[in-house]
């Protein structure tokens, strides 16, 4: 068996798109998942399997969400070693003088064409900061994700690509998890 995280988007937000998680877990067991655990609400499966790419896997839970929910959910699933890559490749992490609850990834479900990259090369905003690297957009926000204009919504729509966000917290919490 080999593990891997789901991350969903935008589910238990704002009171859209609700699933309990209990019901996530039971859904994720009955397409034959195993060893399956939930963190916080925010839509994060650690769970194991056999024979199926990231993803095939994906579009297995997809649409399992549409069918017993009723909502589309974009999906992203990744393996322990790439999972891995990405915390290592934070560059943020080498600077003592950065508040790491103020870090954010956002994880992109393909890589951006190049103009898109350069699109949002054009915009810069005081005090946020930004690198993307492969399928990871690592995010320092000094005044909070909340107030950030280097929003998930922002990067999908200059990106031109499906995103989620995790803080930092999360990200290693779910590393830790595998």
């Amino acid at each position: 068996m080999t593990t891997y995280i789901a991350l969903l988007r935008g589910i238990n937000v704002s009171g859209q798109k609700m699933i309990k998680m209990v019901e996530l877990k039971a859904m994720f067991e009955s397409l034959g998942f195993e060893t399956v655990q939930t963190y916080i609400q925010s839509g994060n499966v650690v769970f194991q399997s056999n024979d199926l790419t990231e993803d095939e896997m994906a579009e297995r839970i997809h649409l399992a969400i549409l069918d017993q929910f009723g909502f589309e959910v974009d999906i992203q699933v990744f393996s322990v070693p790439i999972w891995n890559q990405v915390i290592a490749n934070n560059p943020f992490i080498a600077h003592d003088n950065l508040d790491e609850a103020k870090l954010y990834v956002s994880l992109l479900a393909t890589l951006p064409l190049p103009e898109n990259v350069e699109k949002l090369a054009s915009f810069a905003f005081q005090e946020e900061t930004y690198q993307l690297i492969d399928r990871a957009v690592y995010l320092y926000v000094p005044k909070g994700y909340g107030n950030a204009k280097l929003s998930n919504n922002f990067l999908e729509n200059k990106l031109k690509v499906s995103a989620t966000t995790r803080n930092w917290k999360t990200m290693l919490t779910l590393r830790d998890m595998l």
